[in-house]
């Protein structure tokens, strides 16, 4: 299982813009082939800096959704909203307490 966090920090102006655009496409990124899980989160500090994690059986399920058209067309409408970069990692889960 590998777990993706991307890091967006959105022009405060653009908030709207992104949760739109999140509901529309929140149902196809999660039932991409290989997508387990995905969840959004909204820094409690900075309301303009959002955290997807996806969760993806492997790596090849990933780069594949990575490299759709959808993801293009998707990301290329999201990044005009940035105020900064996106930053994003690929993590292992080492554990998990309850």
């Amino acid at each position: 299982m590998l777990i993706r966090i991307v890091k967006l920090t959105l022009k405060k102006e653009n908030i709207a813009s992104f949760e739109q655009i999140f509901e529309e496409t929140k149902d196809y990124i999660r039932n991409f082939e290989g997508c387990c899980s995905l969840e959004l989160y909204q820094d409690r500090a900075n309301s303009n800096i959002f955290f997807t994690y996806s969760h993806w059986e492997n790596e090849e399920n990933l780069e594949k959704y990575r490299k759709s058209d959808f993801f293009r067309t998707v990301w290329g409408k999201t990044k005009l909203l940035f105020e900064d970069k996106a930053e994003a990692w690929s993590v292992n889960r080492v554990k998990s307490v309850k």
